[in-house]
């Protein structure tokens, strides 16, 4: 009976000091199936992060912008967290990042009737590569010139090249590809198959930024709320809501 009466009167302090809260506001690119204000929950990653801050007591409005605008935007106090950002140390000038809470694997996709041999970055010099413009990869696959790669405007535009045998390779991250080969793709994912291994293995993380006046007991709120619902099956809960495991 106490432990309930302790839990209703928590529920309640954290209503109450939820009428006056701070609204944040969390940016983010269009990134299915991460981010995605026409997904629910706004996508996977959206979904993950608003539940977290709302279980430490913080109200969130999510906001979506281009990549750079939303970096800018963090950076002149324009918005308060981006939703996921990998880690940069330019990009620690302005934010505080969170732990990582997701894990972007890139990862190499070709046609099943084909056969590539990748065992390392220099194989990858005889294959023709459809990559997204200005996307990054890995600091050194993003900086090798001697590579063949094909800009596209986004993942299905390469998919369809590859299964069309106008590149021999596409690149992208391995849920954001699985995203679209079960919907929009469907038709020609049975042509295409991963390669066994990842170019590159991120974490994602929240990035606070830092001339807000609690960045640190936000980060802080965050973290301990992803690892609870870590625990208590919530965040693979979320997973399973937006169909990836």
């Amino acid at each position: 009976m106490r432990s309930r009466l302790a839990t209703a009167l928590f529920a309640l302090l954290l209503a109450c000091a939820g009428v006056n809260a701070e609204t944040l506001r969390m940016a983010a690119n269009l990134w299915p199936p991460f981010t995605d204000a026409r997904l629910s929950g706004d996508g996977l990653a959206s979904e993950l992060v608003r539940t977290a801050l709302k279980r430490a007591g913080h109200v969130v409005v999510y906001v979506e912008v281009p990549w750079a605008r939303a970096l800018r935007g963090l950076e002149m106090g324009e918005y308060d967290l981006l939703v996921s950002a990998w880690y940069s140390d330019e990009r620690a000038r302005f934010g505080q990042f969170s732990k990582p809470y997701l894990t972007n694997r890139i990862r190499f996709l070709k046609r099943k009737d084909t056969t590539v041999d990748f065992h390392t970055p220099a194989d990858l010099r005889r294959y023709s590569i459809a990559v997204g413009r200005g996307y990054r990869y890995s600091p050194a696959f993003d900086a090798d010139t001697s590579l063949h790669k094909v800009p596209v405007t986004d993942f299905p535009m390469a998919a369809r090249m590859l299964a069309a045998g106008r590149v021999q390779l596409a690149l992208e991250d391995e849920l954001v590809a699985r995203f679209y080969l079960n919907r929009e793709l469907k038709g020609i994912s049975d042509q295409l198959e991963f390669l066994p291994e990842p170019l590159s293995e991120s974490g994602a993380h929240i990035l606070v930024r830092l001339s807000h006046p609690r960045h640190q007991q936000l980060v802080e709120d965050f973290d301990r709320a992803i690892q609870a619902m870590r625990e208590d099956g919530t965040y693979q809960a979320i997973f399973a809501r937006h169909g990836l495991h």
